[in-house]
């Protein structure tokens, strides 16, 4: 079972107990109780985005080769950075961490959005998407450039 599966997996058990009421208490010495409780870990998905069974992201990621190359795109560009999400988070470094960790969250955006370009077909979608590349390019420059600058200081 990859990382990003397993994360996936726990974001699904952490939201079923956020609906419980319980989601500081299943935190509790993860560092993460302070956070501001469900709102935190994830913000709620409108009705049109959910499944119906809410296992699709389980099944997704068996990347099954039944799945069309646009869904496949999209997990795709995910699931490689999603890893590297997780990796550089755990630079010593709190303001590096944070920094380092989006750089891949940034370039997953980035992934999903070039996936939109290929195979989508709304003309707002597919602004959006160039929008997101456009925007998420920038930044990950920004904050390459304070790593190598200020970041390396800390």
């Amino acid at each position: 079972m990859t990382l990003f599966k397993k994360t996936l997996i726990t974001c699904a058990i952490l939201a079923a107990t956020a609906s419980s009421g319980s989601a500081q208490d299943a935190m509790a010495g993860h560092g993460m109780s302070g956070m501001g409780g469900d709102r935190a870990l994830g913000a709620e998905l409108p009705e049109i985005c959910k499944t119906q069974d809410g296992m699709a992201g389980d099944m997704m990621m068996q990347m099954s080769p039944g799945m069309d190359p646009a869904h496949a795109d999209l997990m795709a560009g995910m699931d490689v950075t999603s890893q590297q999400m997780m990796d550089a988070m755990m630079a010593t470094d709190i303001d590096v961490a944070f920094v380092c960790g989006m750089i891949p969250h940034h370039q997953g955006a980035i992934n999903m959005a070039r996936a939109e370009l290929e195979h989508g077909d709304n003309a707002w979608a597919k602004a959006l998407a160039q929008k997101v590349i456009d925007a998420q390019m920038t930044e990950i420059a920004e904050m390459t450039a304070w790593l190598e600058g200020e970041g390396a200081a800390e």
